[in-house]
């Protein structure tokens, strides 16, 4: 039997002017959501969503390490994605910088915490921008829509694993 979504929906909320909080329930175990997470073969399976190929997908997962994903998407173009691991407690948080490589002076601290309740994982990841105009780009983006996607693939993706 396939499993299904559990919402199909992230929550997306701006706590503070310079600030994306992103939250999604899984129907899956945190140490499965966290390895889809962070597995460079399994990132690719679902951070891209509908929007395309991840082409790429490097980790290097300890702190002071690089992180890059590159999307071709369906219009031929690429889109890229690195930073730096700062922070890492395996399963429960990891915090790590996010640079868009179309804009790449305008860095975001992003903190992504991994809990567990019930067989059910929640990820909460607050994005921390240096202005209230790069947060605003970011929103302005079209990212929610790819990001939706995206958490539902995930979801699916961690649903594999078990």
């Amino acid at each position: 039997m396939a499993t299904k979504a559990s919402s199909g929906t992230a929550v997306v909320t701006l706590p503070a002017d310079t600030q994306i909080l992103i939250t999604r329930e899984f129907d899956a175990p945190r140490h499965l959501v966290y390895r889809a997470w962070t597995t460079p073969e399994l990132i690719r399976r679902w951070w891209g969503g509908e929007r395309g190929e991840v082409t790429l997908a490097e980790v290097d997962l300890r702190v002071g390490g690089a992180w890059r994903y590159v999307l071709t998407a369906h219009g031929g173009f690429e889109v890229g994605f690195h930073g730096e691991y700062r922070e890492i407690v395996p399963h429960e948080r990891i915090v790590a910088t996010e640079v868009y490589e179309g804009m790449p002076d305008k860095a975001a601290l992003v903190t992504t915490v991994f809990s567990e309740k019930d067989g059910r994982t929640t990820l909460a990841s607050l994005i921390e921008h240096d202005s209230r105009e790069s947060r605003d780009a970011h929103i302005g983006s079209g990212m929610e829509g790819g990001m939706q996607e995206a958490m539902d693939h995930l979801e699916l993706v961690a649903q594999s694993l078990a």
